[in-house]
């Protein structure tokens, strides 16, 4: 697919790409208006939309743009003179009041008007067409669409044809990827226009926002609200390296009937390249060897060792861990130099108030902690509903970081890492193929696998890498034609054979 240079395909082995929030996106839209004449912005991005249209849907000879009562419809209808201009019979349907429509609008309107667009008003009524322009509603709007506009989502949801959508899908939060109303439109593509929004990369977005294109405009925004990660560096070996100076990673978890998630964490943080691994199993019954990789140590009661020992090593917790998985938590929180927690353990500090400030001290003293929940985890250490935390799944990690002091790796479609002080991130990689038991283990294992090779490292760096990579994994497994879940132990071997690039 060829489309001019100023845009651009956004691609998860690409990045980082800069997100910007509804509030920034404006900023930067004002200024740039004040800086260009009048109705070029949108001359510019109606342009763009025409030419992404034409090289997404190459074969599409009837075009319906839907454009709404702001300048995203006006955005619109240039893309329907451009369409027409080169030969596609593009219609609109403009559900909006002619007279109320913003000044760089009306211009479109009229613009389109004396090009002999055909243009119904305040109607859906329309031919089929082989591609549908979603160009109802921008960054603007804040609750559910009403009336025409409703409907008209509706019927964009219902009909065959591909869609492209301007901005972002129409009924999409732009900042949260929440739905405004019961439904927002599933685009095919989406071609962002000055700013690459975190709504259509988190929460509900990736499903409808789909392929993500930018066109800038020519405009640089300022002050990102956050970040789409890239892939990680990849850091070759040196060959004087030895397991000694490749890090020490120790699991903690394995309840009674869990043992297994234990056991995957350990393998993950084994296959990501950590020097020595130690599984310590809260079964006291459970078997001492993992038959499949005998590689990994197994230690009773490990996080009972002298506290030096306990600093050495980057440690997982709270795998499988059940309740048992308290009486291991003081020492580690107190000890252990770098810390992962994960699944119950997260459960036993949102149950036990003589653990969080154990927890809050380890920033105080220099000992970085990394968790990782998903929403119902996240929500039990807030306080709140896992829909209050999807409800806005960047404030959620940032509101958590704060609290705790740690970095936090809110799991999810468009997981959310976030630290205190530093920038935020959304990761673009993974898929449902990760929504199987054990994935969540897998990932914390490997993240802790990364640190022990890179102990001065930051936390939330570290959690931008292994999400990445987590996710990299899934993608590559439905890219060599794959169906159905990524089994987590397979999931650990995916992971081992990464490329490097």
């Amino acid at each position: 697919m060829s489309v001019h240079d100023g845009i651009t395909r956004i691609s998860a082995t690409g990045g980082p790409w800069p997100l910007h929030d509804a509030d920034a996106s404006r900023a930067a839209e004002h200024a740039a208006l004040a800086l260009h004449a009048p109705h070029l912005l949108m001359a510019h991005a109606g342009l763009a939309v025409a030419r992404l249209a034409m090289a997404w849907a190459p074969q599409a000879r009837r075009v319906h743009v839907l454009a709404g009562p702001g300048n995203n419809g006006g955005d619109g209808l240039v893309a329907a003179r451009h369409l027409c201009a080169a030969g596609v019979a593009a219609h609109v349907s403009l559900l909006a009041d002619p007279n109320r429509l913003p000044a760089d609008a009306a211009q479109a309107l009229s613009d389109a008007q004396q090009a002999g667009v055909a243009i119904d008003i305040g109607s859906l009524d329309g031919d089929e067409a082989d591609l549908c322009i979603d160009a109802l509603l921008g960054i603007g709007a804040s609750r559910a669409p009403q009336g025409l506009i409703a409907a008209a989502i509706a019927a964009v949801n219902e009909q065959r044809a591909p869609v492209l959508a301007v901005d972002l899908p129409s009924g999409l939060h732009p900042d949260t990827g929440t739905l405004l109303g019961p439904a927002a439109v599933r685009a095919g593509v989406t071609l962002a226009l000055l700013t690459l929004k975190p709504g259509c990369c988190t929460g509900h977005g990736r499903d409808h926002a789909g392929e993500l294109w930018l066109d800038t405009l020519g405009v640089t925004a300022d002050a990102p609200t956050a970040w789409l990660s890239g892939p990680p560096p990849w850091r070759p070996r040196r060959h004087a390296a030895h397991k000694g100076s490749l890090g020490d990673v120790a699991v903690v978890g394995g309840a009674p009937g869990m043992v297994g998630a234990a056991w995957l964490a350990a393998r993950a943080a084994l296959a990501a390249g950590a020097g020595r691994v130690y599984c310590s199993l809260l079964d006291p019954q459970a078997a001492t060897l993992d038959p499949a990789r005998p590689e990994l140590m197994a230690r009773t009661a490990w996080w009972q060792s002298p506290p030096a020992l306990l600093a050495q090593c980057t440690v997982v917790c709270g795998c499988g861990g059940g309740e048992a998985v308290r009486a291991a938590l003081p020492p580690l929180l107190s000890h252990a130099g770098r810390l992962v927690l994960d699944a119950d353990a997260l459960n036993a500090l949102a149950v036990d108030p003589a653990l969080q400030p154990l927890l809050r001290a380890r920033a105080a003293r220099g000992r970085a902690t990394l968790l990782t929940p998903h929403p119902l985890e996240a929500a039990r250490l807030l306080q709140t509903g896992p829909a209050e935390v999807q409800r806005d799944r960047l404030a959620a990690a940032r509101q958590l970081a704060a609290d705790t002091g740690a970095a936090v790796l809110l799991k999810g479609s468009g997981s959310v890492i976030a630290a205190a002080g530093q920038p935020t991130h959304i990761n673009p990689t993974g898929n449902a193929a990760l929504a199987t038991a054990g994935t969540g283990d897998v990932l914390a294992g490997w993240a802790a696998g990364l640190w022990a090779q890179q102990p001065e490292a930051a936390a939330a760096d570290v959690a931008v890498a292994a999400a990445w990579q987590h996710g990299r994994a899934a993608d590559l497994f439905v890219l060599a034609g794959h169906r159905g879940p990524l089994r987590a132990a397979d999931l650990v071997e995916v992971l081992a054979r990464l490329p490097s690039a």
